[in-house]
């Protein structure tokens, strides 16, 4: 009886994060009350308040539930050793992930709608601004070690510091993202967007190699538009 009622308020947590999302994402955060979650879950504020102390900490339960792209999967792809891929191959497989995650996931597309549209980040939401900066900071040092490696191999275009194509990359998939999410009709960037991360590392790269072996795959070969 223990276990089947513990089970049932794991399951009754799931369900109001689940209810969460779904209206911080039709309402907006800062414009969703309590009592508009419990409604949604099917349970009572009470129920909610058993969980969580308050709305914000349902707020980032909701967002720890899912892998945020470009903050959460970049130790997996770019630390990774023993591979055969060269240090911009490893940046386009890494970027490649990113945007599987966005496509294939649903609840990694409103979570992160959510965080970059939908909530003020103000009073106690506050803090996440300072987190995101220091991943942002933290992702972009990565990159540039690769891209560092890159410049000692020689694969590197002549003259590009490694710091600013780790910034720049930086730059480009935050905002490859963000258009994708909101581009529902797929015309602007989704048709081609695994083209345009091939592109942007080959724009790094000293020689282009047209036959070089892909970091992604058949997902990165796209046909020219």
């Amino acid at each position: 009886m223990a276990r089947r009622t513990k089970e049932d308020s794991l399951e009754t947590r799931k369900a109001i994060i689940a209810a969460a999302r779904e209206v911080f994402h039709a309402h907006g955060v800062t414009s969703t009350s309590l009592e508009q979650i419990a409604a949604a879950a099917g349970v009572t504020r009470g129920a909610i308040y058993w969980h969580f102390a308050d709305k914000a900490e349902l707020f980032y339960a909701m967002r720890d539930e899912v892998q945020i792209p470009l903050i959460d999967q970049s130790d997996q792809a770019l630390e990774e050793v023993g591979t055969d891929l060269d240090p911009l191959q490893r940046i386009e497989r890494f970027l490649t992930v990113v945007l599987d995650q966005v496509t294939g996931d649903a609840a990694t597309q409103k979570t992160f709608q959510i965080m970059t549209f939908k909530c003020e980040y103000v009073g106690e939401f506050a803090r996440d601004l300072d987190m995101a900066c220091t991943k942002h900071t933290e992702l972009r040092d990565k990159l540039a070690r690769l891209y560092r490696e890159a410049r000692r191999l020689g694969i590197l275009r002549a003259g590009l510091a490694p710091l600013c194509a780790a910034s720049d990359t930086l730059i480009f998939m935050s905002g490859l993202i963000k258009i994708w999410v909101v581009d529902e009709d797929g015309g602007l960037v989704r048709r081609h967007a695994r083209r345009l991360v091939r592109d942007h590392i080959e724009g790094k790269r000293a020689v282009a190699s047209p036959t070089r072996k892909t970091a992604s795959g058949p997902l990165s070969r796209v046909a020219a538009k």
